[in-house]
């Protein structure tokens, strides 16, 4: 065997806790076993190298939590049942270090619906959806197109937990989440569902294209028009873009016209 696969063997041997020898007599490696086993019970560098690159196995508990997301929110026959059941949820360890839940704002009746990806430290605070700097900005884009937060838009997140340190949520984090946010959008079944940001848009559109290539055109989700808009942290941050902004909004109030739902 040479020498880097030898390496390679002695390390899978460690990573799967078999760090030190049994026995105390020397073993002589040149004598014939008498009876040969059936089975190698050394797996080939092959299988080691395979193993290597597999995705870890999901935990348990995450998996358990998933399954209980989709029973209670399948069980929601409103939008105040679906927040209940979201509040009274315990498989999101997020729950925990955030100060409250930030559920929707705005009118669960309207025709239009805004989705972001997470709650941040302004929204844990207010306990809405896009409050402080970048809540206000979303209110003024939503507002040149004759759209408020009190009429005719109601806005949510895919998460309903700030995570710590406002960091980006795990891929496990977003799918216990994903059964919420879906009822949630069948239950206020809008005419248009607008994504803010690249973040909402990949995790509901299962994308992984650039917002760049996502936003100014129609996608669908579920048979909903969808589109994507920058979220206002950037463009804050990118004030050029604040033109290509204006556009998207203007072809959302188009479509909105042409749907009869402003």
């Amino acid at each position: 065997m040479e020498h880097a696969h030898l390496a390679e063997l002695l390390q899978w041997y460690a990573d799967v806790g078999a760090d030190e020898a049994t026995g105390d007599a020397e073993q002589n490696r040149l004598r014939v076993p008498e009876k040969t086993p059936e089975k190698s019970t050394i797996l080939p560098i092959s299988q080691v190298r395979k193993m290597d690159k597999a995705e870890p196995a999901p935990v348990i508990g995450a998996i358990e939590a998933m399954k209980e997301a989709a029973a209670l929110a399948a069980a929601a026959k409103t939008v105040a049942e679906l927040r209940a059941a979201v509040e009274n949820f315990s498989g999101l360890a997020l729950k925990r270090t955030a100060t409250q839940i930030v559920f929707g704002d705005g009118n669960p009746e309207s025709r239009i619906m805004v989705i972001g990806d997470a709650p941040g430290t302004d929204e844990d605070r207010a306990g809405i959806p896009f409050a402080g700097a970048n809540g206000q900005l979303l209110d003024k884009m939503l507002g040149a197109i004759g759209l408020t937060r009190s009429e005719n838009v109601y806005i949510t997140t895919i998460l309903n937990w700030r995570t710590p340190g406002n960091r980006a949520p795990s891929k496990e984090e977003i799918d216990i989440s994903l059964p919420f946010i879906r009822r949630h959008i069948e239950l206020v079944s809008p005419a248009m569902i607008v994504l803010v940001g690249g973040a909402a848009a990949k995790i509901l559109l299962e994308s992984k294209e650039p917002i760049s290539r996502l936003r100014g055109k129609w996608l669908d989700y579920a048979g909903t028009p969808a589109t994507v808009l920058y979220h206002p942290e950037y463009l804050m941050q990118s004030p050029a873009q604040k033109k290509t902004a204006w556009e998207d909004l203007q072809m959302i109030e188009a479509k909105l016209k042409e749907l009869g739902a402003l």
